[in-house]
């Protein structure tokens, strides 16, 4: 009887035979839930939400407006007013994803702390972190949080940036307002409005590759 009572009360699901919506399940009105999406356990959703194909939302708390993209899958989380997830995006348990807030394509968040508006878009890790409102995760960022015996805490702070492919390892902060370059590893506390860059300097060659290629067409073969 779930997708019929939801339906009566304003829920959007236009193939209920295709969805797995449990019974103690809650969904606001105006909402859709799209073909081949699961609503489990106690998970509730707020009003005009979107709950697109293919996502699986178990023990949740949606507020209102929130897009879940397709293929996510969100575990014992809570997601604020009006953000975006996915697609392919995994919320593990403890996962707390401020209002407006994005997390994106193959990102994963794992008992972290998203602040309003906070952006991580891309092929992401995201484990025992805390990140302040307006802040800016670059692709492929991995917060380092296990040292092999305990995990450990990364604080990123209000309107810091963080360039692609960056590696955190906590426990570390990052303060309010600063940047980390592309290619570093952050391996000790960055003052706020400060510039940190933990990565080899870069050396140009000139003419290794047309030499190479040299040595290469000699060979007989």
């Amino acid at each position: 009887m779930k997708p019929e009572e939801l339906i009566a009360a304003g829920v959007v699901i236009p193939r209920p035979e295709t969805c797995v919506l449990d019974a103690a399940v809650e969904v606001g009105a105006g909402t859709v839930i799209e073909p081949y999406a699961q609503l489990l356990g106690r998970t509730r959703v707020g009003a005009n939400c979107r709950i697109r194909s293919f996502s699986v939302v178990e023990n949740c708390t949606l507020g209102d407006g929130v897009l879940v993209r397709q293929s996510s899958v969100l575990e014992d989380s809570t997601v604020a007013d009006g953000a975006q997830i996915g697609p392919f995006a995994h919320l593990r348990p403890g996962s707390e994803i401020g209002e407006g807030a994005h997390v994106g394509n193959f990102v994963e968040t794992k008992k972290a702390r998203l602040g309003k508006g906070v952006k991580a878009n891309h092929l992401t890790y995201l484990g025992d972190a805390e990140i302040g409102e307006g802040a800016n995760i670059g692709a492929g960022t991995i917060t380092c949080n296990y040292d092999g015996v305990h995990k450990h805490t990364t604080r990123i702070g209000k309107g810091a940036f963080v360039g692609s492919d960056s590696t955190l390892v906590a426990p570390v902060a990052v303060g309010d307002g600063a940047y980390v370059g592309a290619g570093s590893c952050v391996t000790k506390d960055v003052p706020a409005d400060a510039l940190a860059v933990g990565r080899a300097r870069q050396e140009n060659i000139e003419g290794w590759a047309a030499r190479r290629r040299a040595q290469r067409d000699a060979q007989p073969h």
